[in-house]
């Protein structure tokens, strides 16, 4: 009777160590810092969108990907919805990242085209992790033939 209680209390014990040490895996989600465009710019119609942002995981980063479209109904963002067809300008694109802990982004791959439709739109970022944790956030920008420093250049070697 003493071997089976002693049997039985290191096999809980072992359990018990067992499951206590397991991890319970990656739940915390990536972090987005968006530095431009800001919410409410202006973005001149006809030219690139210069697009700054730094994202970073506790563990590693997946992938991110960057929508556009039009806000003229002014909603609000849960989860970005489906897009108006009707509309001039829309952008998506997903952009693979290599299990890195932190990047920095620096592209203008965002053309806005000379026929795009002035006016309110959201820029979408969705960041996700290699465990598949994802962040999102939702900026305002305006879609304007006049936007003032519409033009951003660089020197050789400036873009990431």
């Amino acid at each position: 009777m003493k071997t089976i209680i002693y049997i039985t209390s290191v096999c809980f014990l072992a359990i018990s160590f067992f499951l206590s040490s397991c991890d319970d895996g990656d739940t915390t989600k990536p972090v987005i810092d968006l530095a431009e465009p800001e919410d409410g710019e202006q973005l001149l119609i006809g030219d690139d969108v210069h697009f700054v942002m730094d994202l970073s995981d506790n563990e590693a980063l997946a992938s991110y990907k960057i929508e556009i479209h039009n806000n003229f109904d002014n909603h609000e963002h849960v989860r970005a919805g489906a897009v108006d067809e009707t509309v001039a300008f829309t952008f998506e694109r997903t952009y693979a990242l290599s299990g890195q802990k932190n990047v920095h982004i620096h592209h203008h791959d965002i053309e806005i085209p000379e026929n795009a439709t002035p006016g309110d739109y959201h820029l979408m970022v969705y960041c996700t992790d290699a465990a598949g944790n994802e962040a999102h956030l939702a900026v305002g920008v305006v879609l304007s033939r006049e936007a003032e420093g519409g033009h951003h250049h660089h020197d050789d070697g400036d873009d990431d």
